[in-house]
């Protein structure tokens, strides 16, 4: 199965926090799944955690590469640019990545990059990956809180992107 790429300085294992949230889905493809996660507008009809979303310069609907945009999740009004952009194709999975960040002295600063990975498997499947690791003052204080809230609600991401899915797919 493929990984997440990491970008120099974001690597798990080496950040404040890091989250893995993943399942896999029997009656789906990747190219069902992408535009849920590739039109930021859909995210909140079906993720609770997601609002207050807008493109900058006139981005849009869709991401991009390079797309900036601002949201706000677990109460922090993130500004964002992707860094990876590659709609599933035969043969390879789907990738989007973003560089998140809430500007702040050293104490509130975070720092964030968001990956997903949607993965065709054999037998009628998708797998729907995503990680997320962290650098700043709220990252320490969310890895420390148990069980983590960025797990919870990543889960949760993750089975409404399914689950919207499949109502579009009307299976």
């Amino acid at each position: 199965m493929s990984d997440i790429i990491w970008p120099e300085g974001y690597l798990p294992g080496m950040t404040d926090n890091y989250v893995s949230n993943e399942i896999i889905v029997h009656g789906l493809q990747a190219k069902q799944v992408w535009p849920l996660i590739d039109r930021p507008a859909l995210w909140p009809s079906y993720y609770g955690n997601a609002a207050d979303i807008v493109l900058h310069d006139g981005a849009g609907p869709a991401l991009c590469l390079a797309t900036r945009f601002r949201f706000t999740t677990f109460g922090f009004p993130v500004e964002a640019e992707v860094t990876e952009h590659a709609p599933p194709a035969p043969g390879a999975p789907g990738r989007i990545a973003w560089h998140g960040w809430v500007e702040g002295d050293a104490e509130t600063r975070l720092d964030v990059h968001h990956a997903w990975l949607f993965e065709d498997l054999p037998g009628g499947r998708v797998r729907i990956l995503t990680q997320e690791t962290q650098r700043g003052g709220p990252a320490r204080q969310l890895a420390a809180t148990l069980p983590n809230p960025m797990l919870n609600a990543h889960q949760a991401w993750i089975e409404g992107l399914a689950r919207s899915a499949r109502q579009a797919a009307g299976t």
